[in-house]
């Protein structure tokens, strides 16, 4: 009650430039663009409803990804971490590919965080339901259109990407398995 006071009569600026600064640290601004280039014949997998590449389309590039409060909010999607699956490259934490019969996600290059969440789990709920799933890999928000990310546009910045394992822990009817809202968290 105190702190209402002295901000409304006090310090009315300097209250709405905390709120403002506040506001504006939970967001996270495009860092730039990537013109994209259409991938050699037979380079895009589109395994699992993945786009490709097209030739002069500008994609929009992140560097960051929004706060992680004790939950995220974000967007499911689904990404094959097999040999020959739609992810492209071995995953980045560990240099192997991983079964999609496994609870394995990448996220998008902010939450990433330089492989700082590497081969930790996190929890994601979603349909009601809850699953823990490993870091493997980087959905990269930064750079794409190349062979390492399979010809396909760079994430958005919110992106949680899991296999088919996560979506069927959570319950979620296989015709709708893809962009998803969800809430995940870092584990204990």
């Amino acid at each position: 009650m105190k702190k209402q006071v002295i901000c409304s009569t006090v310090f009315p600026l300097l209250c709405i430039l905390l709120i403002f600064l506040s506001v504006e640290a939970q967001t996270c601004s495009p860092s730039g663009k990537i013109k994209g280039k259409t991938p050699p014949p037979g380079q895009c997998n589109q395994e699992n409803g993945s786009d490709c590449c097209k030739d002069g389309k500008w994609y929009t590039t992140y560097k960051c990804s929004p706060l992680v409060p004790s939950q995220s909010k974000a967007t499911l999607t689904l990404n094959s971490f097999e040999r020959d699956g739609d992810g492209g490259a071995p995953s980045e934490c560990d240099n192997q590919y991983h079964s999609d019969d496994d609870p394995v996600v990448a996220l998008s290059t902010g939450w990433y965080n330089n492989g700082k969440r590497c081969l930790n789990y996190i929890n994601i709920h979603g349909n009601g339901k809850s699953v823990r799933a490993k870091v493997v890999d980087e959905c990269d928000s930064t750079m794409s259109c190349n062979s390492d990310h399979d010809y396909q546009p760079p994430c958005p910045n919110n992106i949680v990407d899991a296999s088919k394992a996560v979506w069927k822990a959570l319950g979620v009817p296989e015709s709708d398995w893809d962009g998803m809202d969800i809430y995940w968290s870092d584990t204990d």
